[in-house]
């Protein structure tokens, strides 16, 4: 979800006051041969190597040989990219978790508010966009409550990404105990810290108790109030979306409300994951360090780390990146499992400007013979960025990458399948923002059985797509080619 035309003007020409930073070439040495073996942390600290390699082994197992493609008769991603990306990124990989997909608003919704409901001891909440409307308003009351019961709530919200959330929507909470914490303030003098209007916090976290953490696409705001798979994207009466819908409304009544104020508008769709187990605290040390950081009130003494239980049997890792760190650990990570795949790369993502770097990963994976599928959008909120990344298509589809458009909704999911085995989910789009001036997160999970959920999901985003050919891309008329042109220009500050 993007800042509206205005307002995008408005922090491009505060921006242009400051330098640009370049996306860097790869920190780490990929020409290396050799790594250290994985490990592989549990409840009990880290598992001995023999176990790790057992549990690697198993993951990598059958499912990747049987999706061969062409030439590669399996994936190098567990031999080389793990290693690298184990170097580079410094959260250990964990065992023992429960991963949940959930799928667009109403799901992503119930859970939370189910989770919310739930809290004995604290919540860590962290978001890029708070709207005052009545999902936000359904939040707060959700919040305030808890709070009244003495279960402390830290929120961060992003301070352009609230930028129309009114300061009394906020004030309601702070005077409820809530801790409110405004990431980057866009005046300078609420700053905390050097003044950096152009870093934003994209970041969509939701922790809580320390033993269940969200995380994905979704931000507080009613646009995405509705599901998104069926015909030209409205909200459908199913029996599955009237079944969220009431549960939800049993915590809160205004969320009954959803099918009747929603039902006309285009649908956003969109991808988030439940988790619980070990990685939990990983999340949790990204959303304190933020905290610190920003130099937020002091927090209340609660059990912020509790012992933790295996609860599952997923391999998570947690990946944060932040504008302060020599480079994005996402992005390095994404190009590096995407030079190392030798199947397939599924990639759907809401805003696409590739850097060079990334344009040359995709290309060169695709003429080495990997089956490369993009799910990208047909319509967004941002004119900008649609256009700036089409400018791309052309030299995409030249390679053999295919290119499809998701159809009657507003997509914003960020997931990547690579190989069947490897797998992120998380708030980074790929382009120069977020590689570059925002703070993100992504959960990466590892094998075929979280993989296959992850591919059924991509294959109903593909049935509900179209394809853009080589030759009709060719025909596109002097219009779009003049705004791909135009939206270039802009491309390093959307």
């Amino acid at each position: 979800m993007r800042l509206s035309p205005l307002k995008i003007c408005f922090f491009i020409s505060l921006t242009l006051m400051g330098g640009c930073a370049q996306l860097p070439r790869f920190v780490p040495d990929l020409s290396r041969q050799s790594y250290p073996p994985v490990q592989i942390v549990s409840v009990g600290g880290q598992l001995p190597k023999a176990t790790s390699k057992r549990i690697l082994e198993r993951l990598e197992g059958p499912a990747v040989k049987s999706s061969s493609h062409l030439h590669a008769p399996e994936s190098k991603i567990f031999d080389r990219h793990l290693a690298l990306e184990e170097l580079i990124v410094g959260s250990p990989l964990t065992a023992g978790n429960e991963v949940i997909v959930l799928k667009d608003g109403p799901a992503t919704y119930a859970a939370m508010f189910k989770a919310i409901e739930a809290a004995q001891d604290h919540i860590n909440m962290e978001t890029y966009i708070f709207d005052d409307d009545h999902i936000g308003q359904s939040f707060s009351r959700a919040l305030i409550a808890k709070q009244q019961q003495g279960v402390q709530v830290n929120l961060i919200r992003d301070s352009a990404g609230t930028f129309s959330t009114p300061t009394a929507f906020f004030q309601t909470l702070l005077d409820a105990g809530v801790n409110v914490l405004e990431f980057n303030p866009i005046n300078p003098l609420a700053s905390r810290k050097t003044w950096a209007l152009n870093q934003r916090d994209h970041r969509k976290l939701l922790i809580v108790d320390g033993k269940v953490v969200f995380l994905g696409g979704i931000n507080i705001s009613s646009v995405y109030s509705g599901g998104s798979f069926g015909s030209g994207g409205k909200i459908r009466k199913s029996n599955a979306t009237t079944a969220k819908i009431e549960a939800s409304a049993s915590i809160d009544p205004c969320l009954s409300e959803i099918d009747s104020k929603d039902k006309v508008a285009t649908q956003w769709r969109d991808t988030d994951l439940q988790l619980r187990g070990p990685v939990v605290a990983e999340f949790q040390k990204l959303f304190l360090d933020t905290w610190e950081k920003q130099r937020g009130n002091r927090l209340a003494e609660k059990v912020y780390f509790p012992q933790l239980e295996i609860v599952g049997n997923q391999v998570v890792r947690a990946i944060g990146s932040a504008p302060e760190d020599p480079f994005s650990l996402i992005y390095v990570t994404l190009l590096s499992a995407i030079s190392n795949a030798e199947a397939s790369v599924y990639i759907t993502n809401a805003y696409f400007v590739p850097d060079p770097q990334l344009l040359s990963a995709l290309k060169a994976a695709a003429r080495r013979g990997v089956d490369v599928k993009l799910i990208l959008p047909s319509e967004t909120d941002s004119w900008l960025v649609f256009h700036a990344g089409r400018r791309y298509y052309g030299r995409l589809l030249r390679a053999g990458v295919k290119i499809y458009q998701r159809q009657g909704v507003i997509l914003h999911s960020k997931t990547a399948l690579i190989d069947g085995v490897w797998a992120t989910v998380g708030s980074t789009n790929l382009d120069w923002r977020s590689f570059l001036h925002n703070q993100e997160v992504n959960a990466v999970i590892l094998g075929p059985e979280f993989g296959a959920q992850l591919k059924l999901m991509f294959d109903k985003d593909l049935a509900e797509s179209e394809e853009i050919t080589r030759a009709q891309w060719r025909l596109r008329g002097p219009g779009p080619r003049v705004k791909e042109l135009f939206a270039r220009i802009w491309e390093y500050w959307l």
